[in-house]
């Protein structure tokens, strides 16, 4: 387990995805990885900035006899998402990643892998380091904190970068090139968490835990129809609330505004005398929405224990206007694009759901390829949390990256591509926040694709690399460096 990836090939790119793998850099938790890639660059002797946003920026001159080449910068981001399974131990604030071989693939133990971008950011190390891979003038951007926020995209100054040709490496479809990317904006709801003390003696606490779903990234799975644990766990609460009177002391469910939530746990109570009727009725809802998912999410576990009773729960009307709201409110897929074959053009995920004893936030990520249907849509999550009574904040908007069919970087690629394979290139636009689309906004100027090697599961526990694709993508990516224009 673990150092047996170095083993692989292409070797230098393995070696330097394992180091990156013993170094925690989850969102928001990056000064080592930061540090450990600008000490990197340092020690070859290149030019290394670090900016106020936290990006490294690294130059290479160009290889004798390419210096009249288009410059070309090479991207992608040094942060991971902290993903878990809910029986593993691991501290990702400062745990190594457990990596192992598993077949075709190289996968975690437990845990997220950080392939995502992972594998993007040691591709680039490794064009960096080498002293016989040939290219023009070539930049590495590493940037901070794209899970959650893109911070460091949004950070980054004009001017800094020299580059004409912008390489990013996070699309995660061997064989298939990014020209587009959505936009995204979050909506986080509060409600104020109006609370009454338990006095009856006549109560008893559960424990419902809804488990076992695939999960994923809620804007390149959002289309599979998987399992939403916030949804599946508030349509439980819903019936026993009609049926048994249940009432709900706390909840927490989901855990990233960009992961479709696996799960989602909370205590709930009924008076001693619905006992045996609650987990008849849990059963059979259970029962029934495994059923309706069973080919998508053949693992959902619903499970109904008893807990310690708490001193308190929400109040009746708070707790029915939360739930019939997260009940109602829009999620997964709003409209396929009219433009793009068999591509999603807005959608939104209802993330987290969590409650302390002041509050109760939900947090929704909506994404689109169109400005105004983004707005739109997060226009409805507004209306509904705000009928419900909650306070509604919309932030962290983000521009889409609009596909540009006559890029001139895109033409070189597609034929080289062919030419390499016997195969042409698919082409996408991605429902998924790329930093393109911050960065194009940024460099207007630049020439922008991105492309990478297969990766399954990004932003779960299940996450995992093709082997045999890493070295496609690293033969591929020297291919492009040796061929590209002059300026």
């Amino acid at each position: 387990m673990n150092k047996e990836i170095t083993n692989l090939e292409p070797k230098a790119l393995w070696d330097y995805f394992y180091s990156l793998t013993q170094i925690p850099r989850p969102s928001n938790h990056e000064a080592r990885i930061q540090d450990f890639v600008f000490e990197f660059g340092q020690k070859l002797g290149l030019e290394t900035i670090k900016d106020a946003a936290g990006n490294i920026i690294i130059r290479k001159p160009a290889t004798p006899g390419m210096e009249n080449r288009k410059g070309v910068i090479l991207q992608g981001h040094l942060d991971m998402v902290p993903q878990k399974n809910s029986d593993k131990e691991h501290d990702f604030e400062n745990d190594p990643i457990e990596t192992f071989i598993d077949g075709g693939w190289v996968t975690a133990n437990g845990t997220t892998l950080g392939a995502d971008n992972g594998i993007g950011v040691a591709a680039t190390m490794a064009v960096l380091a080498s002293d016989s891979v040939k290219h023009g003038p070539v930049e590495g951007l590493f940037t901070a904190t794209e899970e959650t926020g893109m911070d460091g995209a949004e950070g980054l100054e004009a001017g800094l970068l020299e580059g004409d040709i912008f390489l990013n490496t996070d699309t995660e479809d061997e064989g298939t090139f990014s020209v587009g990317c959505a936009g995204g904006i979050d909506v986080v709801a509060t409600f104020k968490s109006k609370r009454k003390k338990i006095k009856s003696k006549d109560i008893q606490a559960y424990k419902l835990s809804i488990t076992g779903l695939k999960g994923g990234h809620s804007g390149v799975d959002i289309h599979l129809g998987r399992g939403n644990a916030n949804k599946i766990f508030f349509r439980i609460l819903k019936a026993l609330n009609s049926e048994l009177k249940a009432g709900l002391s706390e909840i927490d469910g989901g855990s990233l505004r960009n992961a479709i939530p696996r799960e989602a746990f909370g205590v709930i109570v009924v008076k001693q005398k619905y006992a045996e009727k609650l987990h008849e009725k849990v059963e059979q809802l259970g029962s029934e929405i495994k059923v309706e998912l069973a080919h998508v999410e053949p693992d959902l576990s619903i499970v109904i224990e008893e807990a310690p009773i708490p001193k308190t729960i929400l109040d009746k009307k708070l707790q029915k206007k939360l739930t019939d709201a997260i009940w109602s409110v829009p999620n997964d897929v709003a409209r396929m694009s009219d433009t793009m074959v068999n591509t999603v053009e807005t959608s939104s995920n209802l993330a987290i759901v969590k409650s302390n004893k002041k509050e109760i936030e939900i947090s929704c990520l909506v994404r689109s390829f169109s400005e105004t249907a983004k707005m739109a849509l997060a226009s409805r999550l507004e209306s509904v949390f705000k009928l419900a009574g909650a306070k509604v904040i919309l932030e962290g908007s983000y521009p889409g990256w609009i596909p540009n069919m006559d890029s001139a970087i895109l033409e070189v690629m597609k034929n080289l591509y062919a030419k390499k394979y016997g195969v042409e290139p698919k082409l996408l636009a991605m429902h998924a926040g790329l930093e393109c689309g911050i960065l194009g906004a940024t460099y207007p100027s630049w020439d922008m694709i991105s492309f990478g090697p297969t990766i399954k599961y990004p932003h779960s526990p299940d996450e995992k690399v093709n082997i045999e694709t890493v070295q496609k993508f690293w033969d591929f990516l020297l291919t492009t460096l040796e061929n590209v224009p002059v300026k």
